[in-house]
């Protein structure tokens, strides 16, 4: 059994963390902006702090990390690729994403066609960041073969 190579995951899942961060500084800052600050408000909840924000960032890093772990665990099961990452995104966006926002929206905090609207943005945003992820990860037996293939 091939054995993870744990500085590749950890390059890779920042670089995974870079991209959904990014997406979600798209989602939430720029197109729902207003609509967030009105669900936040009828719940009587202060806007998202600078503090807050700077736990979510760090938090979407972790995830970022926690995917391309995901990815490189099952990649000798189905392959390295970008089937293989998007099965890990999907892995994921079920569990941090799907999961929470539906319980979320069924006890009333946010409304359902921000949530769906939400789910349907994080699904590509997880799928394409834990493909680029995977991308920049190589198990060490890949690695040492790359480099004694370059040697010869």
């Amino acid at each position: 059994m091939e054995k993870i190579n744990w500085s590749r995951v950890l390059l890779g899942g920042l670089l995974a963390g870079l991209v959904m961060n990014t997406g979600e500084f798209v989602l939430n800052a720029v197109l729902f902006a207003k609509e967030i600050e009105e669900a936040t408000r009828k719940l009587g909840l202060p806007a998202p702090s600078g503090d807050f924000i700077a736990k979510a960032v760090v938090m979407l890093f972790i995830v970022g990390i926690i995917a391309v772990f995901i990815y490189a665990a099952i990649r000798p099961r189905f392959g390295a690729g970008p089937k293989t990452g998007l099965i890990a995104g999907l892995i994921v966006w079920l569990l941090g994403f799907a999961y929470p926002a539906l319980m979320n929206t069924m006890m009333g905090i946010f409304p359902l066609r921000l949530t769906l609207i939400g789910l349907a943005w994080g699904f590509v945003e997880v799928a394409v960041a834990t493909v680029i992820g995977a991308w920049l990860y190589k198990d060490a037996v890949a690695l040492t073969a790359a480099y004694q293939e370059k040697r010869a």
